[in-house]
């Protein structure tokens, strides 16, 4: 055992507290039976009181219960290098594992968490989000705990790591005490950055807090004194050694060192040399110190100050311009002054580092003396020398950023290369950082507007008006590179549109395409700004657009992905306004002939999603999910698990609330509700998640519980500027009808008439503000209501999906004259039935049931109603069955999976070309269409595409 060891164990006086918690939750990460498991521990203090010491013995303790040990370290120097920390804790426990083995190992992850963890280079394509980085980085760590468990994870010096490791660690801290894990972080309580409070607040199963840790009392300096100089040293001396380290551990320790090297006699006539001793140890006296060492040795201790932690001794040498035996030289004077410490690890059992400090202090103390202009030298040298040995560009940011512009185009490549690094492996804060420092070098002329669109593009996710202007002022350079121009343009219609200025989009696309003169460039622009018109609520113009696109769209052909995205906004167009179905499905069909990418590295996930919603408003919900999990599964191999994955399962929700799976729909829109969460209120992604959630409560007859959900989410006006679907608006004055506001309710929806008539959406499938319109007027205002509902039908049929039809003949028998009713409602549920709209049946089935007084179709719609999840409906239908003198249902639930006989009905249905008669609906037919999320003309396509999926 070394000396720096057995020094370790012997300084640790008046710690058997934080000792006895340590062993107490070793003992429960190690332990046997059900009160086994993780913890998290915190121990705070100011720099010396002994957090590393104590670290290092925890990990000591760790390795002798048999755990696996991960450790890492912040570092002063390298906060700015992202996932240093990551790196430290994960990196060891894969090394020598081949390429092979890492992929087979991380699976779908591999892509996503190697770059970050420095295990690959990122590969060309989008980069993953932060969110899904982090979840990325959550697997890796779960894997890893639950392979290698029980598993004691330390992080030294918190304070100083690296803000993308941090914010993880913290976020991912909560877990420790559900997985076999002792998660254990030490830092400075004035020095912890706000993303990593999780740190401060503790949740675990003791409910502790941080651990404090106090100064040394008299008694205990005394103690340390003695240990190192001997029973002999007087009270006298014991107490000026005190009061001169004011009970700092780690001062205490270096000062009975000097004073055993000085030999001091450790008696009361020596004690008022115990100050200047002290002193030597920081600031001025540290410094006085270090030069008596020499020059080459204050070279060497100087670049060690600027490389940080963990220094090969080799590119310090470098940095101070030293040869091979005058570093191995000044290595040897500094750890015999005590300022560097060995190289190697607290423990046999872990790998060792390159040359470290003693202590951070001392780090911080000689960083600080060096003179500010040949600090910044050093931090040159230092980007250069890691460059030439290696650690690749990354490594060499961080110093280039201490740097001072000098027009170097090295540096400018550098940070670039650095920044696209960083940029594609999920630290986009990180490479915001080097663009910036990088156009302060400054770049040369033509290079500046590639700087300021990258830097564009690093900053969008966190800081879009910064972004709006990087990217203005690269438009404003002066350079000849059409396709940079139009990249430049086009993600500044994004940020744009995404900060909810869906105008300015569109206005700063049509300037550029006036000025564009090549054909396929100016469509590729043309089909960005007819992308952002077709989301812009405050359109003035709507009609005049849809005419331009259907007239440009009709006469492409779908050569290229730009033409296809054209197509598809062309059906999304067709559907808004209520073209004929089969209208929207040709152009659709022509769009998705070939595989749609939903993750194209420079194309917009919005347009795929169009052409997948336009078959669930067209009655074939079943392609649209097949769509949407193509979708999202490419969502999830590109690490995009934020606001992409979150409109993926909202949206999936809504195709099952419009199947009539409402279970399932609240499941979907719960997990997009929480992923929207993570992104923010009130962003757009927060709109839908929380519009399709309440339509669905709605649906399932928990009015409350979703008035509770609006009132948590401030769920009402100002309604956003973007389109949303289901429409934000009608969705509030819905949630409204449903408890009785009737006036409010009426108000919105009139709202909701003058914002959609004049832009010609006018389809029911999409927004049915004219039925529920409808029936909110028609106690007070029949006639209204009547003349509403039969135009809503009128559109509804222009559309001719069935399930739009039977929604509003529904509503139309609800506001018409009795004797009118039963015949509305009885072709509602023919069509209906031959629908994928399984809770629309229900309900056109308890209001025909309930019009004739018929026992057998109330049967029906209760069993209809459960079967879709609709509570409420099952409820109402059930209590005017029984008081009927009707007997509840008592055949088991139809199965969820396509039977065999509902498969030879539908292929029967394909083969024969008569439609079934009024009023005598096929029941098993019914169910096949429901199932297989078609109406009767998509049976076929349905038919053909099961049958693929169950070979």
């Amino acid at each position: 055992m070394t000396d720096h060891r057995m020094r370790i164990r012997r300084t640790m006086v008046e710690r058997d507290a934080e000792l006895a918690i340590v062993d107490e939750a070793l003992d429960q990460l190690t332990g046997p039976g059900p009160e086994a498991g993780g913890a998290l521990l915190a121990f705070s203090g100011p720099a010396g009181l002994g957090k590393t010491t104590l670290l290092a013995e925890l990990r000591r303790r760790a390795h002798a219960r048999s755990c696996t040990v991960l450790a890492a370290r912040g570092g002063e120097q390298e906060q700015s290098q992202p996932f240093h920390v990551a790196r430290q804790l994960i990196q060891p426990q894969l090394a020598g594992t081949s390429e092979q083995e890492l992929r087979a190992a991380l699976g779908g992850w591999y892509s996503i968490v190697g770059p970050a963890l420095g295990l690959c280079a990122p590969e060309q394509g989008p980069p993953p989000d932060p969110q899904g980085l982090r979840d990325g980085l959550d697997w890796v760590l779960t894997h890893l705990v639950v392979k290698r468990a029980p598993v004691t994870l330390v992080l030294d010096d918190a304070h100083w790591a690296d803000p993308e490791s941090l914010s993880w660690l913290a976020a991912f801290a909560p877990r420790a005490e559900h997985l076999p894990l002792l998660l254990v972080v030490a830092y400075r309580p004035d020095e912890l950055p706000a993303h990593a409070d999780a740190f401060r607040t503790l949740p675990g199963r003791a409910g502790q807090a941080p651990l404090p840790l106090a100064p040394l009392t008299p008694a205990a300096v005394a103690a340390l004194v003695r240990d190192a100089l001997g029973d002999h040293a007087d009270d006298a001396f014991c107490k000026e050694a005190w009061a001169v380290t004011t009970g700092n551990p780690f001062e205490a320790v270096e000062l009975t060192a000097k004073v055993r090297g000085r030999g001091l006699r450790p008696v009361e006539e020596n004690a008022p040399q115990l100050a200047d001793l002290a002193a030597a140890q920081r600031g001025s006296g540290l410094v006085a110190r270090l030069e008596r060492l020499g020059p080459s040795t204050v070279r060497f201790a100087w670049a060690c100050a600027v490389l940080g932690t963990a220094i090969p001794q080799d590119i310090a040498a470098r940095v101070a311009a030293l040869g091979t035996e005058e570093a191995a030289g000044a290595t040897t004077r500094l750890r015999d002054a005590r300022i560097l410490s060995a190289a190697g690890s607290t423990s046999d059992q872990e790998p060792e580092t390159g040359l470290e400090f003693v202590h951070p202090l001392i780090a911080t103390g000689i960083y600080r003396a060096i003179p500010d202009a040949l600090r910044v030298a050093l931090h040159g040298k230092a980007a250069a020398a890691v460059v030439d040995a290696g650690l690749g560009s990354s490594a060499a940011a961080r110093h280039l950023l201490e740097t001072h512009p000098e027009n170097d185009p090295w540096v400018v490549r550098t940070l670039r290369e650095a920044a696209g690094e960083n940029l594609r492996a999920g630290a986009p804060d990180a490479a915001r950082r080097q663009l910036a420092r990088a156009l302060r070098e400054p770049p040369d002329f033509d290079e500046r507007a590639a700087v300021l669109y990258e830097l564009g593009c690093a900053s969008l996710l966190t800081e879009p008006a910064n972004t709006v202007n990087h990217l203005r002022a690269a438009l404003a350079e002066p350079f000849d590179d059409p396709t940079l121009r139009q990249g430049i343009v086009i993600r500044l219609a994004q940020v744009l549109a995404h900060s909810d200025r869906l105008a300015e989009a569109s206005e700063s696309l049509a300037r550029e395409i006036a000025q564009t003169p090549d054909v396929r460039a100016r469509l590729r622009l043309q089909s960005e700004q007819f992308m952002w018109d077709a989301f812009n609520a405050a359109e003035t113009d709507s009609p005049a657009r849809s005419r331009r696109l259907a007239r440009l769209a009709d006469r492409l052909t779908g050569r290229d992905l730009t033409e296809r995205y054209v197509i598809a906004l062309r059906a999304w167009d067709a559907c808004l306004r209520g073209e004929p179905v089969d209208v929207v499905l040709h152009h659709a069909g022509r769009v998705l002939e070939r595989p749609f990418s939903w993750a194209h590295e420079d194309r917009g996930f919005e347009v795929p999603v169009l052409a997948a919603m336009v078959h669930m408003y067209a009655d074939r919900p079943g392609r649209a999910e097949e769509l949407f999990e193509a979708g999202t599964a490419e969502f999830e191999r590109q690490g995009w698990r934020g606001a992409h994955l979150s409109f993926a399962y909202s949206l999936r929700a809504y195709i099952r609330y419009r199947r009539g799976r409402l279970v399932e729909a609240e499941e979907l829109a719960r997990s997009g509700l929480r992923l929207a969460e993570r992104v923010g209120r009130r962003t757009p992604v927060h709109w839908y998640a929380i519009a399709i959630l309440l339509t669905t409560l709605l649906a399932r007859g928990r009015v409350d519980e979703a008035w509770e959900l609006a009132q948590e989410h401030e769920f009402g006006a100002p309604f956003p500027a973007a389109v949303v679907f289901p429409d934000s608006q009608t969705v509030y004055a819905e949630l409204l009808l449903a408890r009785g506001e009737v006036r409010a309710a009426v108000a919105e929806l009139e709202a909701v008439d003058r914002r959609l008539t004049p832009r010609g959406i006018q389809n029911p499938a999409w927004c049915p503000w004219q039925l529920h319109l409808a029936r909110a007027v028609a106690a007070d205002d029949p006639q209204r209501a009547r003349t509403l509902a039969a135009d809503a039908v009128r559109r509804a049929r222009a559309f001719g999906a069935p399930s739009a039809i039977g929604q509003a003949l529904r509503v139309a028998a609800e506001v018409a004259a009795p004797q009118d009713r039963t015949a509305l409602l009885r072709e509602a549920v023919t069509l209906l039935s031959a629908s994928p709209a399984g809770y629309e049946l229900a309900r056109a089935l308890a209001a025909l049931g309930y019009g004739l007084r018929d026992a057998d179709l109330l049967t029906a719609a209760v069993v209809t109603a459960r079967e879709c999840g609709a509570d409420g409906l099952v409820e109402e239908a059930t209590e005017i069955l029984t008081g009927m003198g009707g007997a509840l249902p008592s055949a088991p639930p139809r199965a969820d999976w396509v039977t065999e006989e509902e498969i030879r009905a539908a292929d029967l249905a394909v083969r024969s070309e008569k439609e079934p008669e009024p009023a005598s609906p096929d029941w098993v037919l019914s169910a096949a269409c429901r199932k297989l999320g078609t109406d009767r003309s998509g049976l076929r396509a349905a038919l053909e595409a099961f049958a693929r999926s169950s070979t």
